[in-house]
C-alpha cells in the first residue's frame, strides 16, 4: 500500500502560502531535471498573479523520499472561506503558515478555528523570517495564544514549528535566521513525522465524497474529494447517494490522481487518495459515491451560504456593443451558469428584463467573476451590491461582520467616527507602538463602499480585514449609502478641456479630455450631497481674437482613477456600473435627465 499523507496550507492572505507550495514543489526532486519551471506557479488564474491571491482551492501532490504527500493550497481571503472548511475533511494535517511580522490575523484566527474544529494536526510555519522587522519568537508566542484561545487540546498544544523564507527557498528549525539552509527538506520532514497516514479502510464499500467542484468543457462537473473507504476504477458502475436521500447510478467515465501541477489520469484508486471523477454531470459537494447495493452516505459537508447579491443585466447604454463582442442576455447567462457549475457558493436566478441575481460570499468574490467575464470579451451592467436579508424568528435579519483594522494613531479618531456611522460596534482597541489595532462588530451593509473612504481617510497606512460572522436583527440606520452627490453628463460627445475646468470647483472629476461620453454617464463626484446634471462636451466660442488653440492652455487637475471594486463600493441604487472590455463607466439608470429629475421630484414629495 502507497504511503500517503493528505495535508492542507492555511493562512491569511499574503502570508505566503502559494510561494512555499511552489518552493516545496520545485526543490522536492517531484519534476524532472530538464523540466523547465520558470512559468509554473499554483495560482494559475491571471487575476490571481497579478493580484497575488488564492481564488480557488488547488490540488497538487509530491512525491518526497518513498512518500506521496498530497497537499491543498487554501484561499486565504474570507470570501473564499467555505471552501477552507470542506477541504478540512479532505486531510489529516494543516501547515498554518505565519508572517514573522505581521504575526496573527483575522484569517489566520479563521482557518486555525476551521483546522481545530476538524480535528486534524497542526504544524506551524513562520515565514519572511529573513524581513528587517521579523520577530520570530514573539509571533510563536502569539500562535501559542491563539491555539489556546480557540480551545485546543493538549495534542495539538504541542505543535512542531518551523522557520522559513518562501521567497529564498530556505528554512531552518532555528528562529535565528543565519541557520537558514536553501532546502524544503526541514518542513517536508515534519509533514512525514507528524502528519498520521490517512485513518481509512480498504475493504469495504466504496465511500467517496466530493469537497470540491472543478468543471471542464469535455467531460462536464467534476467532483474532487477523498476516498473515505473501498476502492474505485475507471468504467464501475457506481451509486451516487444525492443530498435528498435519493440514489442514482452512474459510469466513472474518467478519474483524475494529482502530480506536482499536473491533474493526470488514473485508472483506478483507493482508500486515502485525493481524486477527482468525472461522469456525473450535476454531482455536489457533499454527496456520497458508493458501491451499487452497498449504498452508506457519510455526514453531509456545511456549505457557507451567500451573504451579497448583485444584478447583472444586459449593456443597455448607447455605447453597447463598441467594446465588446459576448452581449446577449442567453451569452450571459450561459456564463454565470457555468460559473456556478465549478463554485459552489455561487447562485443564480434569472430575472425578467434580461437581467440576474447573482448572490455570493461577498464583494471580492463577485467582483473577481464580473473581471473574469470582462476579459473573455463580455459587456455587462452591474448593480450595487446588497446585503441577502433573512427572516429569522419573525424578524428581519442581515449578516454582520467581524472587523480587524490596523491604523497610525494619529488616523484612530477618523477611523472610529466612520465606523460609528455605520453601526459599527467597537469590541476591543490595542496600542502596539504608534499603532492601534482596533476590533468591530458591523452590519455588512456597512462595508459596502468603506474601504476607498478607509483607504483615502488613512492616506493608504490602513490594514482592514474582515470575516462573515453571524445574521443578526437588522440596524436601524441607513448604512452604506453614498453621502455625496454626483455630476452627470447631460449630453452626448467627447468632453473637452475648455468644459472641466470650469467645472472643476464643483468638484473631482472621473475622466480627462477626450473622453467620450454619453447622457446620464457619471463623469465627477460633486462637492454637496445632491446629483447635479453638467455639460462636459462644451467648446470655447471663438473670436476674433481667440485662436482655437488656445484651449490647450488650460491645466487640469488628474481625474480620479477608479477600478472595479471602487465603481462597486462607490455607486448608490439609483446607479449601475457598465463594464466592458476596455474598462468601466458610472452611470445613472435613468440616463434621460428630465426623467430623472421627474423621478427625484416624485420620491421628495
Amino acid at each position: 500500500m502507497r504511503k500517503i499523507r493528505n495535508i492542507a496550507i492555511i493562512a491569511h492572505v499574503d502570508h505566503g502560502k502559494t510561494t512555499l507550495v511552489d518552493k516545496m514543489l520545485k526543490m522536492s526532486g517531484t519534476f524532472r531535471e530538464n523540466e523547465d519551471l520558470s512559468d509554473l506557479s499554483m495560482d494559475s488564474n491571471a487575476i490571481e498573479r497579478e493580484r497575488g491571491i488564492t481564488i480557488l482551492a488547488k490540488t497538487t501532490a509530491i512525491d518526497y523520499k518513498d512518500y506521496h504527500i498530497n497537499i491543498l493550497d487554501t484561499p486565504g481571503h474570507a470570501d473564499f472561506g467555505g471552501e477552507v472548511e470542506r477541504i478540512m475533511n479532505m486531510v489529516d494535517g494543516v501547515l498554518l503558515v505565519v508572517d514573522a511580522y505581521e504575526g496573527t490575523m483575522p484569517q489566520t484566527r479563521f482557518v486555525l478555528k476551521k483546522a481545530l474544529e476538524a480535528g486534524v494536526v497542526p504544524i506551524v510555519v513562520v515565514n519572511k523570517i529573513d524581513k528587517p522587522a521579523a520577530r520570530p519568537s514573539e509571533v510563536v508566542d502569539e500562535v501559542m495564544d491563539l491555539f489556546i484561545e480557540l480551545g485546543a487540546d493538549l495534542e495539538q498544544l504541542e505543535f512542531p514549528v518551523v522557520y522559513a523564507s518562501a521567497l529564498a527557498g530556505t528554512t531552518s528549525l532555528d528562529p535565528d535566521v543565519t541557520t537558514q539552509k536553501e532546502t524544503m527538506d526541514p518542513i517536508l520532514d515534519m509533514i512525514v513525522e507528524h502528519i498520521p497516514a490517512p485513518d481509512t479502510e480498504t475493504e469495504g464499500g466504496l465511500q467517496f465524497q466530493p469537497a470540491l467542484l472543478d468543471y471542464n468543457d469535455f467531460v462536464g462537473r467534476i467532483g474532487i474529494g477523498r476516498i473515505k473507504r473501498g476502492k474505485i476504477k475507471v468504467n464501475e458502475m457506481v451509486s451516487c447517494v444525492r443530498l435528498d436521500g435519493s440514489i442514482k447510478q452512474f459510469r466513472v467515465q474518467k478519474m483524475f490522481g494529482y502530480v506536482g501541477y499536473k491533474r493526470v489520469e488514473i485508472t483506478e484508486a483507493e482508500a486515502g487518495d485525493i481524486i477527482a471523477i468525472a461522469g456525473l454531470p450535476d454531482i455536489e459537494v457533499g454527496e456520497t459515491v458508493c458501491t451499487v447495493g452497498q449504498e452508506e452516505a457519510l455526514p453531509l459537508l456545511r456549505i457557507d451560504e451567500p451573504t451579497l447579491q448583485m444584478t447583472f443585466g444586459v449593456n443597455t447604454s448607447p455605447f453597447v456593443g463598441r467594446e465588446g463582442k459576448l452581449l446577449t442576455a442567453r451569452k450571459i447567462e450561459e456564463r454565470l451558469l457555468k460559473e456556478a457549475e465549478r463554485d459552489v457558493s455561487l447562485k443564480v436566478e434569472p430575472n425578467d428584463l434580461e437581467s440576474f441575481t447573482v448572490s455570493g460570499r461577498g464583494e471580492l468574490h463577485l467582483s473577481i467573476l464580473i473581471e473574469n467575464m470582462r476579459r473573455e470579451g463580455f459587456e455587462l451592467q452591474v448593480s450595487k451590491p446588497e446585503v441577502i436579508v433573512k427572516e429569522i424568528n419573525g424578524e428581519q435579519c442581515e449578516p454582520y461582520e467581524d472587523v480587524q483594522i490596523d491604523v497610525p494613531e494619529e488616523y484612530v479618531g477618523s477611523v472610529i467616527e466612520a465606523l460609528g456611522n455605520r453601526e459599527g460596534i467597537m469590541e476591543n482597541m490595542a496600542h502596539h507602538e504608534n499603532q492601534v489595532r482596533l476590533n468591530y462588530t458591523i452590519p455588512s451593509r456597512g462595508l459596502i463602499g468603506f474601504s476607498t473612504e478607509f483607504m483615502t481617510m488613512t492616506k493608504g497606512y490602513g490594514l482592514i480585514n474582515h470575516t462573515f460572522k453571524d445574521y443578526r436583527k437588522m440596524a436601524s440606520k441607513m448604512v452604506g449609502e453614498r453621502k455625496l452627490g454626483v455630476l452627470v453628463s447631460m449630453e452626448n460627445g467627447k468632453a473637452t478641456a475648455y468644459a472641466l475646468g470650469q467645472l472643476e470647483d464643483r468638484g473631482v472629476m472621473f475622466i480627462e479630455p477626450g473622453t467620450e461620453v454619453y447622457e446620464g454617464m457619471i463623469v465627477g463626484e460633486h462637492s454637496h450631497d445632491n446629483d447635479l446634471a453638467v455639460n462636459v462636451v462644451k467648446g470655447k466660442k471663438l473670436t476674433n481674437t481667440r485662436a482655437s488653440g488656445s484651449d490647450h492652455t488650460v491645466v487640469l487637475k488628474r481625474p480620479r482613477l477608479m477600478s472595479l471594486e471602487t465603481c462597486l463600493d462607490y455607486i448608490n441604487s439609483d446607479e449601475l456600473v457598465e463594464v466592458t472590455p476596455a474598462g468601466f463607466r458610472l452611470r445613472k439608470k435613468i440616463l434621460n435627465t428630465a426623467e430623472r429629475k421627474k423621478k427625484e421630484g416624485k420620491k421628495q414629495a
